[in-house]
């Protein structure tokens, strides 16, 4: 979240899409409910199926699952054509001025694809998706003997057009780009009807009529945006649109994900992902053969108008990276050794969740620790998930319950014969769960909250951190006594907590935090750390070996005053929703991330009513409710870009070079399977650079094949994922699976309600009951009429007493592709073809 779950009160307009937080996230749906309350705030939710969430909007559309770049293109369509746009924010604010290189063509003149596109290997050459200017990009380093020409850079010095005119400036490109997403394009995609579609743009860009920059508008979204094969791209058009309207930094503003479990933001920033460290560092590759080669690559330089200023936080990287590694390695990272930069892994390919199962199934992977991670269950393709363990020389699961995938050799369709002749070793270990273990989550508002054990571990189990350190003891023994081919980054690995075989959490985040490793002085304010205190923030990382940090966005977590993160304190002078005492946020606490765009170029607030930051005259110094989000004493005159972490200091409307994969605009492509050829480009239907899977049991279905029904899946209040199925009181409440079909769909095929069906994609079949609703209504897409069903993901063959007999025990991503986002790697769950019949 830019923002946070509180903030939401403060605004006055709000899309929610890809999401139901009345049902997924009821705590925290109470603050639109209070922006409805107090402020008389609109709620516009767009939906596959009309939720609950709908059921408390001022409008509702129902969208065909996997349309929404159509739809929000639209909206940027429509916002253009009529002036609705917050124009001083976006000249002044983003890069709509920047102008791009002549030789960069957009999908309309190249039949659905961006300049630059290699069909035979599916992949982009991005030199194209530059600014013109000067420096950088212009007159880059000859290529070292015998290696690859280097990267393309960003130019120093931006040619711009502050009118915004000039037919190449982003501004431009944009109006021309999203001019083909016209109201009847639209309908034909997203089968909402042209009068719909209408209300809903005209109420969202309504915060913009006559000029007005009072209002802020929020949208909200969950994993029905990320779930795509184009999920990235959804996301930053929505990001798009809010810079377009001048709404992020704001109070009651922003882009907003709604995290589905407590510590998925917390996975992300500490390296959940295999591309990146700790705090969102880029890996090393094997073209990195240096510390210093690594940092030049991933270290940005200034990327701006000549008359502007740029602050690009981000040249700070080498201070972040020799603090981190440190924190990993101690004495034996040094400056004469690149700081044990060899001691790193160099990431070569991709690891990414789907991939990793593809390369099991392929014999490549050996074995797999899956901890609190059912991914059987989880999918996508999940027979192709258990054909891939059934070939696994081990597995070790650390759960609470036993789940489909420690029990996969026996799951549904494997007879006793099959049983025999599968290898795999399978290890169950009992693990703690939530109650029985400390430690911190962080939640979608990035804030970091401490919680304490309240019960101890039963039996045997012991706690997650225990399992991981001794194993690594062990193995760092075995290391010592056999040696190995490369033993120091196993033996070199600072492990110094006071339990090693189960390192106290709080001892963690203290490491994470970071510390002092020399005497230490600010040189403007003359204050002072010792050696060994912790630091007060990332301020003080340096890059000389004297600082360590786990996490540079965590640096102020755990500081000499304290575990931070277990603050409590309720209070909230500003009526914001800030609470700077309870609990912490990165970075640096701050609330609302970019805030210093809430001030127009003076450095006065738009609404100030709603004043999160200012420049105070006196003091020359930026101030405020929040910690601003930017240098404190760069004066408004400067003109320093209010997006730090950018290079160019202003947000990206049009995302350069290596920024996305599959277009620095995003574009409407269909879902890898899908009931109609792209409206757009049909020559173009699907997205150029997402690559299918080609085992025997990766199997993509058309129209043709009978699969015309579009489907998705969601998650329901009265279950938790696949766990709490394990628990009676749950059961009792949703005690067997059902399929939501529209009443016309029902009538169409004589199924009743509570009549078994059978729900088969081109991978596996799915058996419930009918739900007969209206709550679903067939579409009309591109002329045609098309039915669209969903289902609740919760299901699977693990059972207990209360659902005996009630359940076929199938799982819902039996039916989903293997198939996935070329930028994040998230697979397409929410949108895929199937047939429906009575079971």
């Amino acid at each position: 979240m830019t923002n946070g779950w509180v903030d939401m009160k403060n605004t006055d307009m709000m899309l929610i899409m890809g999401g139901n937080p009345a049902e997924n996230h009821p705590c925290g749906f109470k603050w639109p409910i209070e922006a409805k309350r107090t402020r008389n705030a609109k709620i516009i939710s767009v939906d596959p199926r009309f939720t609950r969430t709908s059921a408390v909007a001022d409008l509702f559309c129902q969208i065909r699952a996997g349309t929404d770049i159509a739809f929000l293109g639209g909206v940027i369509n429509y916002a253009i054509e009529n002036n609705r746009i917050a124009k001083d924010y976006l000249v002044n604010y983003t890069n709509a001025a920047f102008i791009v290189k002549s030789d960069f063509k957009l999908p309309a003149d190249m039949d659905g694809v961006f300049s630059g596109l290699d069909a035979k290997t599916q992949t982009y050459d991005r030199s194209t998706w530059n600014y013109a200017g000067t420096g950088g990009a212009s007159s880059p380093a000859p290529a070292a003997s015998g290696g690859a020409p280097p990267a393309p850079r960003l130019p120093e010095k931006v040619e711009y057009d502050l009118t915004l005119q000039n037919p190449n400036c982003v501004f431009q490109l944009l109006k021309k780009h999203y001019s083909r997403y016209t109201p009847e394009m639209v309908e034909r995609i997203t089968g909402i009807p042209k009068e719909q579609f209408l209300k809903a743009a005209d109420l969202y860009t309504s915060i913009r009529k006559d000029g007005d920059m009072k209002k802020a508008g929020t949208i909200i979204y969950a994993v029905g945006w990320t779930q795509h094969s184009f999920g990235t791209q959804i996301i930053r058009t929505a990001a798009m649109l809010q810079l377009l309207l001048g709404n992020v930094g704001r109070a009651g503003g922003g882009v907003n994900a709604l995290r589905g479990h407590s510590n998925i933001q917390g996975a992300t920033d500490m390296a959940g992902l295999f591309d990146s460290l700790p705090g969102y560092l880029k890996v090393p590759t094997p073209a990195d053969t240096s510390f210093d080669s690594w940092m030049k690559r991933i270290t940005p330089t200034p990327s701006k108008p000549a008359p502007w200023d740029s602050f690009n936080y981000y040249s700070n990287t080498p201070k972040f990276a020799v603090s981190y590694m440190k924190a990993l390695f101690g004495d034996a990272a040094t400056k004469q050794n690149g700081w044990a930069f060899d001691y790193l892994p160099k990431v070569d390919r991709n690891y990414s969740w789907v991939q990793l199962w593809d390369d099991m199934y392929n014999g490549s992977v050996k074995g797999m620790l899956a901890f609190g991670m059912n991914g059987v269950a989880i999918g996508p393709n999940s027979k192709k998930n258990i054909d891939a363990l059934k070939k696994a020389d081990f597995l070790v699961v650390g759960e609470i319950y036993p789940d489909e995938t420690s029990e996969f050799w026996k799951s549904p369709g494997i007879t006793t014969d099959e049983m025999k002749q599968i290898q795999t070793t399978v290890y169950r270990l009992p693990c703690a769960g939530f109650a029985e273990k400390d430690g911190s989550f962080t939640n979608s508002a990035r804030w970091l909250l401490w919680k304490n054990t309240a019960i101890p571990t039963p039996g045997d189990a012991r706690l997650d951190q225990a399992i991981v350190a001794q194993i690594f003891l062990k193995i760092r023994e075995l290391y010592k006594k056999d040696g190995g081919k490369f033993p120091d980054p196993i033996l070199n690995l600072t492990w110094n907590y006071s339990a090693p075989s189960s390192p106290p959490l709080a001892e963690v985040l203290k490491e994470v935090n970071g510390k002092a490793l020399a005497d230490l002085e600010d040189p403007a304010t003359k204050q002072q750390i010792k050696a060994g205190q912790q630091l007060p923030g990332f301020a003080w990382l340096k890059d000389d070996g004297t600082t360590s940090c786990g996490n540079w966005i965590y640096s102020g977590s755990f500081t000499e005053a304290g575990n931070q993160t277990a603050r409590r304190d309720p209070s909230d002078p500003s009526g914001l929703g800030l609470h700077p005492g309870w609990g912490w946020s990165w970075p640096a606490n701050r609330r609302v991330l970019y805030n210093r765009a809430s001030c127009d170029a003076d450095g006065k607030p738009w609404d100030p009513s709603r004043k999160q930051v200012w420049w105070n005259e006196s003091t020359q110094k930026w101030v405020g409710n929040d910690v601003p989000d930017f240098k404190v004493d760069s004066k408004p005159k400067d003109h320093m870009g209010p997006f730090i972490m950018n290079p160019e200091g202003v947000g990206r409307i049009f995302g350069p070079l290596s920024a996305f994969a599959d277009g620095p605009f995003p574009e409407f492509y269909e879902p890898v399977e899908s009931p109609i050829d792209n409206p757009l480009h049909p020559q173009q239907t699907h997205n150029p650079v997402v690559k299918r899977f080609k085992t025997p049991d990766d199997k993509y279905s058309t129209p043709k094949d009978g699969y015309t029904v579009v489907c998705t899946t969601y998650r329901m209040t009265e279950l938790y994922h696949y766990w709490t199925k394990n628990n009676p009181m749950n059961v009792q409440l949703v005690p067997e699976p059902f399929v939501e079909i529209s009443v016309e769909m029902a009538q169409e095929m004589g199924i009743a309600g509570g009549e078994k069906v059978k729900v088969s994609s081109i991978r596996g079949t799915y058996i419930a009951k009918a739900m007969v609703t209206k709550r679903i209504k067939p579409m009309m897409i591109d002329g045609k009429k098309v039915h669209q069903i969903g289902f609740p993901i919760h299901q699977g063959y693990r059972g207990i007493t209360e659902d005996e007999g009630k359940d076929a025990r199938t799982l819902a991503n039996l039916l989903t592709p293997t198939v996935y986002d070329p930028n994040a790697y998230t697979p397409e769950f929410k949108g895929f073809l199937v047939k429906l019949e009575k079971a």
